[in-house]
C-alpha cells in the first residue's frame, strides 16, 4: 500500500493507494460510520458491506438530485447519526458527490471519506472536494467544496466494472494528459484500454499519476480562481450535451474536448486536434455528435464558468498545456455552429 498526503486549506487528505477495503476498519469505527453506495455496487460486492451500517441508493446520474439527498438524510436520522458519525461513499462519481454533499450539510458537517469503485471516481470525481447535485438540465448546479479526510483505493473493486465504465473513466485520464502531462499523453497513444485492464501494475501507476496531477492542481487553487479551471477542459460543452442528450459523462466530455481543440485552433494555433481525436477513438470514446447549438447555449448560459456575457473556456496551447481564454457568448455560439457545419 502507498500512502500519500495532500494539503487543502490547511486540511490534509490522505490517499491510500493499492490498498484493501478491509483497511477501512483501521480508519473509522464501524459503530460510528455509515457507508453510502448504490444498488449496482451493493449487489456485486454484498459481502464487502457485511457488518457495516449501509445506505443503498438508486444507481445513475438521474438520481444525483435533492430527492436522493433527502432520502439519505432520512435514513441517517433513522440510524441515529450524530456529529461524530463518519460518512463513507463507496462507489462512482454519483455516490461520492452525494456523500460529500450530505456530509457537508447534515448537522452542519460530518467527517467523510471515499472508497472510489470506478476509474472515473478514482482519477477524478473523488478528488478535490467538489461535491454536488444536479438541478434539471443543470449539472452540479448546487454543491460545496469540502475535502474528504481520506481516499481508499482498492483496485479489486474494478473487477466487476463493465467495459463502458472503463471507457467513461479514461476520458478524464486523457483530459489530464492533454492539459498537464504531454508524456502521459504519449503513453496513452502507445497503449490501449486492454493493456491497463490486464496489467495491474501499469493500472496502479496510471491511477497514481492521475491522482497526483489533479491533487497538485487543487492544492494550488482549491476554489477555482486560477489553474483549477483547467480541469474543466471539455466540460463546458460536455456538461451541456451530457444533461441535454442523456450521454454518459465520459462520452460527453470526449465530445467537449474535441470541440475545445477545434476552438483552440482559432485562438491558440493549436495543431494537434487529430492526435486528440485519434487517442479518444482508441479508447472507445465518441468524438462528434449532432446537437442543436441554440439548445446547448441555453444550458451554457447558466454554466458556472460564465461571467456576465463571456465564458471562461479551457483550450490547449499544445498537448500538455491547457489555457483559459475568455470568449464572448455570442462568439462562442458562432464557433459551435461552425464546428457542427464543419462535421
Amino acid at each position: 500500500m502507498n500512502k500519500v498526503q495532500y494539503t487543502f486549506s490547511g486540511k490534509k487528505t490522505t490517499c491510500y493507494l493499492d490498498a484493501d477495503f478491509s483497511y477501512l476498519e483501521k480508519l473509522v469505527d464501524k459503530d460510528q460510520a455509515v457507508l453510502i453506495t448504490d444498488e449496482h455496487i451493493f449487489s456485486t460486492q454484498r459481502a464487502t458491506f457485511s457488518g457495516w451500517n449501509t445506505i443503498v441508493i438508486d444507481a445513475g446520474e438521474q438520481y444525483k438530485v435533492q430527492e436522493t439527498v433527502d432520502d439519505i438524510i432520512g435514513q441517517l436520522i433513522e440510524f441515529g447519526a450524530d456529529r461524530k458519525t463518519w460518512l463513507i461513499g463507496v462507489g462512482g462519481g454519483v455516490v461520492t458527490d452525494l456523500t460529500g454533499y450530505v456530509a457537508a450539510i447534515y448537522m452542519r458537517g460530518l467527517s467523510f471519506g471515499f472508497v472510489p469503485s470506478s476509474i472515473l471516481a478514482m482519477v477524478d470525481a473523488s478528488i478535490g472536494g467538489k461535491n454536488g447535485i444536479d438541478v434539471g438540465v443543470y449539472k452540479n448546479m448546487v454543491g460545496t467544496i469540502r475535502q474528504p479526510a481520506f481516499l481508499l483505493y482498492d483496485y479489486s473493486l474494478l473487477k466487476s466494472l463493465p467495459k463502458e465504465e472503463w471507457v467513461n473513466g479514461f476520458a478524464e485520464i486523457i483530459k489530464h494528459a492533454a492539459i498537464k502531462d504531454a508524456a502521459l499523453f504519449r503513453e496513452l497513444e502507445k497503449n490501449k484500454l486492454t493493456f491497463y485492464q490486464k496489467d495491474k501494475a501499469a493500472l496502479a501507476r496510471l491511477i497514481r499519476r492521475n491522482v497526483a496531477i489533479k491533487s497538485a492542481v487543487v492544492e494550488k487553487d482549491e476554489f477555482e480562481h486560477g489553474d483549477r479551471r483547467l480541469l474543466n477542459f471539455g466540460h463546458t460543452l460536455g456538461h451541456a450535451v451530457e444533461k441535454e442528450y442523456g450521454l454518459a459523462h465520459g462520452q460527453a466530455i470526449s465530445i467537449g474536448m474535441v470541440a475545445a481543440c477545434m476552438i483552440s485552433e482559432e485562438f491558440t494555433s493549436f495543431n494537434d486536434t487529430d492526435r486528440v481525436i485519434d487517442t479518444l477513438k482508441k479508447y472507445g470514446l465518441p468524438t462528434q455528435a449532432t446537437f442543436d447549438p441554440k439548445e446547448v447555449m441555453n444550458v451554457l448560459r447558466m454554466d458556472k464558468k460564465r461571467v456576465k456575457d463571456s465564458m471562461n473556456y479551457i483550450l490547449l496551447n499544445k498537448i500538455g498545456q491547457g489555457v483559459v481564454k475568455v470568449i464572448p457568448i455570442v462568439q462562442l455560439e458562432k464557433l459551435l455552429q461552425s464546428i457542427i457545419t464543419a462535421r
